[in-house]
């Protein structure tokens, strides 16, 4: 495949590009900053420089690379992951105009398919019950918080966009919707390993909702299986097998190194720091990897979370380590 990966310098485009690479595949890793260009050529890939949101110049580099194949993983999350409202306006844009703009010019250069990073927030935030839900399960309308609609909002308008233009034979598309994404090159992961050895990363009171989790290696593996075998117009929920309480999730990265137990704060409290991510944590939303298993044949090389946090503190304390190679341990 000649693979162009939009948003290649990010948290999950690096270890896609280092795999789809070391596949043999001819890799283009897409990144706005002309920094991380060395970064993806060391990893083998070309890199272009440009910008999703300028219509025109994604069409010029699209048109000159001449890929067979797309990936979408355009975002623009702080460091430290979404915790307010306003840090997913950015991503909002990316997925809405800057995933029209990909489509756009992955169709006028004769893409033949394209897979795009959807989350499993596109259900609706909120309580969905204990049963894993199938990619199926209807979508809640309502929102804890108004600006999180117009997060969810923008995930939906990414799905359409891509789902509509399968439809009318124009390209084959494929969404992923991805668990809680976590790994050793996730700087949200890196971010709460900090905290809860500074002993500064707080546990909710009550926040007993159920989030499934996703090692970045796994939701890797899934992307290739969907650019090779992914049926077109298909939706695939991508997840480890054990969804649980972002409570327990921060826990077991504090067992993982070795670092106290989190101190607990008021859910109240909270709110007014990080209502973002105390709404993803008060939500119910497991979700079924079953169709994934059965059509991409992929299968979570980490289950658990918990399998999963050791093997990231173990690649965070030996940085010499590449990724390349725990991809490889791990299969």
């Amino acid at each position: 495949m000649k693979v162009f990966v939009a948003g290649a310098s990010g948290a999950l485009g690096l270890p896609l590009v280092r795999e789809l690479v070391s596949r043999g595949h001819n890799v283009t890793g897409m990144t706005r900053s002309k920094v991380k260009v060395a970064l993806l050529e060391q990893l083998g890939a070309k890199a272009v420089v440009a910008d999703a949101l300028d219509a025109p110049s994604l069409l010029r580099v699209i048109s000159q690379v001449t890929p067979t194949h797309i990936v979408d993983l355009l975002t623009a999350f702080p460091d430290n992951g979404p915790i307010r409202p306003r840090d997913m306006v950015a991503t909002n844009e990316l997925r809405i105009t800057g995933t029209a703009n990909l489509l756009q010019a992955a169709i006028a250069s004769g893409v033949q398919r394209i897979v795009g990073e959807s989350y499993f927030a596109v259900y609706g935030y909120g309580d969905h019950g204990d049963q894993p839900l199938g990619e199926d399960a209807p979508l809640h309308e309502q929102e804890p918080i108004k600006a999180l609609k117009v997060s969810v909002d923008a995930m939906r308008s990414l799905e359409t966009q891509l789902l509509e233009a399968n439809i009318q034979g124009q390209i084959e598309a494929i969404i992923l919707r991805f668990g809680s994404i976590y790994g050793s090159e996730n700087p949200g992961t890196k971010a709460i390993f900090d905290l809860l050895r500074r002993h500064k990363m707080p546990l909710v009171s009550g926040a007993n909702g159920l989030t499934p989790f996703l090692h970045t290696m796994d939701a890797a593996r899934a992307i290739i299986a969907a650019l090779e075998i992914g049926q077109p117009g298909a939706i695939y929920n991508i997840a480890d097998d054990t969804p649980s309480s972002f409570n327990q999730f921060v826990m077991a990265a504090a067992q993982a190194i070795g670092a106290p137990l989190p101190p607990t704060y008021p859910r109240w409290l909270m709110r007014l720091v990080a209502p973002a991510a105390v709404a993803t944590g008060m939500s119910r939303l497991p979700i079924s990897n079953t169709l994934a298993k059965s059509e991409l044949a992929w299968r979570p090389q980490f289950p658990n979370y918990h399998d999963g946090l050791e093997q990231v503190a173990q690649q965070l304390r030996k940085p010499e380590m590449g990724e390349r190679q725990a991809f490889h341990q791990a299969m």
